[in-house]
């Protein structure tokens, strides 16, 4: 099939687009700088009006990765620019989808389980409530959702997803770091859950979301089976790392390691409980669903192509 990415310059949007590429899947990259390397066709875009690249969207799936990082400190004009950086792009592909004469077949709409907020021990659904902040998580989520609720496509997804673990990514980056200078403790009372998920699952999942299976429509939770605590994830880095234990990080610390970081300490300090309910019914498999085999084998130069499930 034809697939449109918006937003694949990033990490995650490269990814996605080797991996469909591979499968022998045309896929048109939408870019701010078509010039830059990656898979697929590159075609300019402002992110923010309709022009010339709207033809690609006839017939075409279309996959929605828009938005800047959320590793930054969480003042207003840090919730603006990420709410913008999702909402605008967002907003111009509804548009043109609205203005081509072959409908959309398929829109996979990307979100976050942030949404969700800080959860505490709820275990978490498909059919859970947003929450109503904090503003840098549920409050850029929801309105990124909101954005694409009328979205013209015959089948539309809305991904909500964990952390996506990656050689090479940020979070990765971060968490590996820390181990290694020694800090691989818990962090706060390290009872956080994480909702966290192996790349080539979520490629899996993206996958799986484009085919033609109608019992996949509406918000889906793009996550492992097994979330962990924080205390377990830091503790199975260091043994993956053969790192000792680590003294934990209290609360004040990652508040003050936050401001020099120029992070959100909510990144650390949050958690939510999510389970993958409408994946599994739909008899969807991970390849990874515990952490310790997914952290070994991104650890030993993952990942590698996974099947189609």
């Amino acid at each position: 099939m034809k697939v449109v990415v918006a937003g694949g310059s990033g990490g995650l949007g490269r990814a996605v687009s080797r991996d469909l590429t591979a499968r022998g899947h045309e896929v048109v990259v939408l870019s701010r700088s078509p010039a830059a390397p990656g898979s697929g066709r590159w075609v300019r875009w402002d992110g923010a009006t309709v022009g010339a690249w709207a033809g690609e969207l006839r017939g075409a799936a279309v996959v929605n990765l828009c938005g800047a990082l959320v590793d930054r400190p969480p003042t207003a004009a840090n919730v603006a620019l990420l709410t913008r950086s999702r909402v605008e792009p967002t907003r111009a592909l509804a548009r043109a989808a609205a203005e081509v004469d072959a409908r959309v077949p398929v829109w996979v709409q990307m979100s976050t389980l942030a949404i969700y907020g800080d959860a505490g021990e709820a275990v978490l659904d498909e059919t859970a409530p947003a929450a109503d902040g904090p503003a840098q998580m549920a409050g850029v989520a929801r309105a990124w959702e909101e954005a694409a609720a009328d979205v013209p496509a015959r089948r539309r997804i809305v991904l909500r997803t964990g952390i996506v673990l990656e050689p090479g990514t940020p979070a990765m980056r971060r968490l590996t770091g820390l181990v290694r200078w020694g800090l691989g403790g818990r962090v706060g009372d390290g009872r956080q859950w994480i909702s966290w998920l192996h790349v080539a699952d979520l490629l899996a999942v993206m996958r799986r979301c484009l085919d033609d299976d109608p019992a996949l429509s509406g918000v889906v939770h793009a996550t492992s089976p097994r979330p962990v605590r924080n205390a377990e994830l830091m503790a199975t880095l260091r043994r993956a790392l053969h790192r000792p234990p680590a003294p934990p990080t209290p609360a004040t610390l990652v508040r003050l390691g936050a401001r020099v970081l120029r992070t959100d300490p909510a990144l650390a300090l949050t958690g939510r409980r999510c389970v993958p309910a409408r994946l599994e019914a739909a008899g969807f498999r991970f390849a990874h669903p515990e952490l310790r085999g997914a952290v070994a084998d991104l650890l030993a130069g993952g990942p590698r192509p996974a099947p189609h499930r």
